[in-house]
């Protein structure tokens, strides 16, 4: 083979060697466009089964059968726990308020239960709108008040009340108000005048109570630490005392001791913000009846209860004695939310309540779940190389334009304003 022939030769290896090259390449970027087609195409397969599942689960809920209407908003309240759908709960947004109304009103026992959880799914859901929960409170704080009604569709009411105001209330005389309220119900297990507790107070009255004083809890993570200070010790008695609180920690109810203590700690926390001497007087009298619940071996408990109870109260013993609260790490797709104050807990655990087993893709995927502990957009919503996508859903557009939503506008237990002032 001549000189020529042997460079034209090698020129046409090279050729061909690029070639093949770009045909790899080729490949590559057909496979991942196909790879993601796929993806996509998945996605939406289990977005329509989502959407059939719902739309059926809509038609039963209007059943004249009180067992099937039970299933429908059981099966609802699921998949709003596991699936962050706002545009399509946007479009039904009406049926399914008309839903939680008569389900609480008219329902029975467990009809009024399921209809009680379904109502802050929806504001969940929806991120807040402005409007819904003053439009659901009323009928629940009637439900509440209402001794016919079970003491589960009470405490259920309860808690939706308490996690509805705190996800979109932003008047703090208000919250006050509805903390009162709260009060009385749990008032019921406050320590009688011979410091015993009130023999007549049930399991299931207990539950109840212990629902009421964690909703006050859920609400004062609102209230800004100079005003609350104010309330607790200005005289006007507009907050109970220290002493009540610590009157429940006798409870012969596993559930309201507990959250009696995460509610002492929610107390000096507050109030240590704004004063780190707050309720200095009183902490010794505290330290001794937690340290009482954090050692207790009362083998009249099941091992289960003590075990739990002990937990709970070393940590609030390490709280009260070293000013040192728990920490844990939640981890969740390529993020992590850490809680690292009583308030930011109790908010997470209040949160995790409703959501149940579905609280971690709720994490990863709800905008307004995110906005509430502060973790910024979605990872989701970047493209490639870190660039926003353009398409964005109702519910993400409005949650841009709402500057004012309180969930911005309302520090959520770590950067309480100090210097408040109380215009109560």
């Amino acid at each position: 083979m001549s000189r020529r022939n042997k460079k034209a030769a090698g020129k046409g290896r090279i050729n061909d060697s690029n070639s093949e090259d770009e045909s790899f390449d080729n490949v590559s970027v057909y496979s991942h466009v196909s790879e993601v087609a796929s993806s996509e195409a998945a996605e939406d397969l289990a977005n329509e089964r989502f959407e059939e599942k719902f739309e059926k689960a809509l038609e039963q809920a209007t059943e004249k059968s009180a067992q099937t209407r039970i299933q429908a908003l059981q099966a609802i309240c699921e998949l709003l726990m596991h699936r962050y759908m706002p545009d399509f709960v946007e479009d039904r947004k009406m049926t399914l308020m008309d839903f939680v109304e008569k389900s609480v009103r008219r329902g029975k026992g467990q009809e009024q239960v399921w209809g009680a959880r379904l109502a802050p799914l929806l504001v969940l859901q929806l991120g807040g709108e402005e409007g819904m929960s003053k439009a659901m409170n009323q009928f629940l704080l009637t439900t509440v008040q209402d001794k016919a009604v079970n003491f589960d569709a009470r405490a259920k009411c309860c808690a939706a009340l308490g996690l509805l105001n705190f996800l979109d209330c932003e008047d703090i005389g208000a919250l006050v108000q509805l903390m009162q309220f709260f009060e009385t119900i749990f008032a019921g297990s406050y320590l009688r005048g011979d410091d015993k507790s009130p023999i007549s107070v049930t399991a299931e009255a207990g539950t109840l109570h212990a629902e009421a004083l964690s909703a006050w809890g859920l609400l004062l993570t609102l209230v800004p630490s100079g005003d609350f200070v104010s309330l607790m010790t200005n005289g006007q008695h507009k907050f109970p005392s220290i002493k009540k609180f610590l009157g429940l920690l006798q409870s012969p109810h596993l559930d309201v001791r507990m959250a009696a203590g995460e509610t002492i700690a929610l107390i000096l926390e507050s109030g240590r913000a704004h004063d780190e001497n707050f309720l200095e007087e009183e902490i010794g009298e505290m330290c001794d009846a937690v340290k009482q619940l954090a050692t207790d071996s009362h083998k009249y408990r099941a091992k289960r209860d003590r075990k739990a109870q002990r937990a709970t109260f070393r940590d609030v013993l390490r709280y009260l004695e070293e000013d040192i609260s728990p920490e844990i790490s939640i981890r969740f797709g390529h993020d992590s939310l850490t809680l690292d104050a009583w308030s930011i807990h109790h908010q997470y655990s209040a949160l995790c309540a409703v959501m149940g087993p579905g609280m971690t893709s709720q994490l990863q995927e709800n905008e307004f779940i995110r906005d509430i502990f502060q973790l910024g957009p979605r990872p989701n919503n970047m493209g490639i190389n870190g660039n926003a996508k353009v398409k964005q859903s109702k519910l993400e557009r409005h949650l841009v334009n709402a500057a004012a939503f309180k969930a911005r506008s309302i520090t959520r237990g770590k950067n309480r304003d100090k210097r408040s002032a109380v215009v109560l």
